[in-house]
This record gives structure tokens, sequence and C-alpha cells, in this order.
């Protein structure tokens, strides 16, 4: 009986220390992993950024890493399986995504979508340059331009409206996700002024685009677009735009023509050389490597302002 006596208060002791060592495990236990998705590489950097130290949270690209903008991208069996796992889909919106749609809720009945562009002003409609009109472009929305993340700006906003909507769903991980993008978006904007301010300092403003993809930043940085290359991603001039793009370089004096690294460079180039101007290539960040940095953005964007010094002067 005595032994047993002793017992009891040391069994009940050991207890308490494995209830105290083992509680954080079981109160993470309780916070249930979900998974998200995002369609393209420039919201998947983003999402990496919002979402960086929440261990619960699991996190995928649905679409390949280099692929650049999906204009004309048609799901694979991968994706939907990509699709049929996830909880959460993060998409561009304003129409960059034409081929989600009723397959999605085939996949997965359900997913919750978080639209980045959802309640974010200033959006820009396709500009209609000379001899390249863009009524009736596959892209977007009734000609919504939704190439907001090649605008450090405009990224920015894209990524206050992920964290607040992925804040939403993870109420346990909102304070996180929005000291996360808090700290991103203010990089971004930082960026931004820089941009603005190389913006003021360069020879010529008035650029050729391979296609709508640099709207935004041209708005943020004062630079005018007066002609692109293509007037659906991806096809090429006809004969006719050729020509009437080129005069038009010459009639208003562009300083460069500039195309996208996902997009064959050739007559773009051609289109320079006719017209007695530069081609250079900047980067939308529509693509990117696999394993990019979490800052693989603000360095591309630091190429493209390296990019554009060189190749319009500065006064």
């Amino acid at each position: 009986m005595p032994a047993r006596t002793r017992f009891i208060p040391w069994a009940l002791a050991f207890a308490q220390i494995i209830a105290v060592v083992l509680a954080p495990a079981a109160a993470q236990a309780t916070d249930k992993p979900f998974n998200v998705l995002c369609t393209t590489f420039p919201l998947y950097q983003i999402a990496r950024n919002v979402t960086q130290n929440r261990a619960s949270l699991n996190l995928e690209l649905m679409l390949p890493a280099q692929l650049g903008c999906p204009h004309d991208y048609a799901l694979t069996p991968q994706d939907m399986h990509k699709l049929s796992r996830a909880d959460v889909l993060i998409i561009n919106g304003l129409g960059l995504e034409e081929f989600l749609g009723a397959p999605v809720r085939k996949a997965n009945p359900r997913i919750q979508i978080l639209d980045s562009s959802a309640g974010i002003k200033d959006i820009l409609r396709y500009s209609h340059a000379e001899g390249h009109d863009h009524e009736g472009h596959a892209d977007g929305h009734a000609g919504l331009n939704p190439h907001l993340f090649a605008s450090p700006r405009m990224a920015a906003r894209l990524t206050l409206t992920i964290a607040e909507g992925l804040g939403r769903i993870d109420p346990a991980g909102a304070d996180l996700y929005a000291r996360n993008a808090q700290a991103y978006a203010a990089r971004l904007n930082a960026l931004a002024e820089e941009m603005r301010s190389l913006g003021r300092t360069l020879a010529n403003t008035r650029i050729v685009t391979q296609h709508g993809a640099f709207d935004y930043l041209a708005r943020d940085m004062g630079l005018q677009v007066v002609g692109v290359v293509s007037a659906h991603a991806g096809q090429p001039p006809s004969a006719a735009q050729t020509l009437a793009l080129v005069q038009t370089i010459r009639r208003l004096k562009a300083g460069a023509v500039f195309t996208e690294p996902q997009y064959p460079a050739r007559i773009a180039q051609t289109i320079a050389r006719e017209a007695g101007i530069p081609a250079a290539v900047l980067d939308p960040v529509a693509g990117g490597p696999a394993r990019a940095g979490l800052d693989y953005y603000e360095q591309a964007m630091r190429r493209n302002m390296a990019t554009l010094k060189v190749t319009l002067g500065t006064r």
C-alpha cells in the first residue's frame, strides 16, 4: 500500500508533463490543412509571399510556371486532378483565364474561387493603338485588360486582395496573411515609385509592345503605347497590319519595340528594323522558373528598368 501511495503522485505529475508537451501538437492538429491552387505564375508568386509561414496551408500552381499568359490555354487531365483536390482557387479574373468555367465545378463542386482582381479600381481597357484595333479581342471581358500583374503598383493591390480573401476563408491565418501582404505590398509600391521616377527621365516615352501586357506599367511610368505587334496575343499580324505599324512608328517617332519572353521575337524585330528603331525584351513576369525565389518579381522588374533606360535613353 505505501508503494502505491508514492506511485500515484509521480504518475499524475508525469501525465501533466506529457499533456504540456503535447498541447501545441494537439492544437496544431485542430488547425485543419487546406489546399490553395493558383492559376498562373504571377498569382502563385504573390500567394507565396502572402502565405509564407502558414504551415497548415498547401500552395500549388496549376499551369506550367513558364507558360506565360494563358490566352489560348486548354485544361489538361493534370489540371483537373489539381482542381479536384483544391479547397481554394485563386484566379486573375477579368477574363484572363478563359479556360475556366463549367469544367472547374465539374472537377470540384465545393471549390471556393478567390478573384484577385475583384473590387480593384482603375481597370484599363485595351489600348486602341493605330492599325491595331482591339475590339472583339479574345482577352478580357468587354475589352478589359487583365494584365494587372505586370505593374508593381497593381500587383500590390492584388497582394492585399488575395490576403483579404484568404483571411475570410482561413480566419486563423488572417493576421499572418495581412502582415505578410502589407510587407510585400510596401516593397512593390516602393518599386513602383522607382519605376515612375525612371519614367520621368527617359528620353523617349513612346513605345510599341508585343501585345497589351504593359498597359498598366506604361500608365504608371508615363509611357505611351503607340502600337502593338499582335492584336491577339501569340497571333502574328497581317502584312497590312505590319506596314501600318511601321508607318505609325515613323510618324509618331516611337523609341523602341519591346517583345516578351514567351513569344517569338522575329516579327517584332523585323518591324523595328524596318522602322529604324531598336528592339528589346521586357518581361511582364507572366511566367518564370518553377523554383523562383520570393523576390523574383522584383528582380525581373529591375531588369526591365535597366532595359528601358538603355533602350530609350535618358535626358
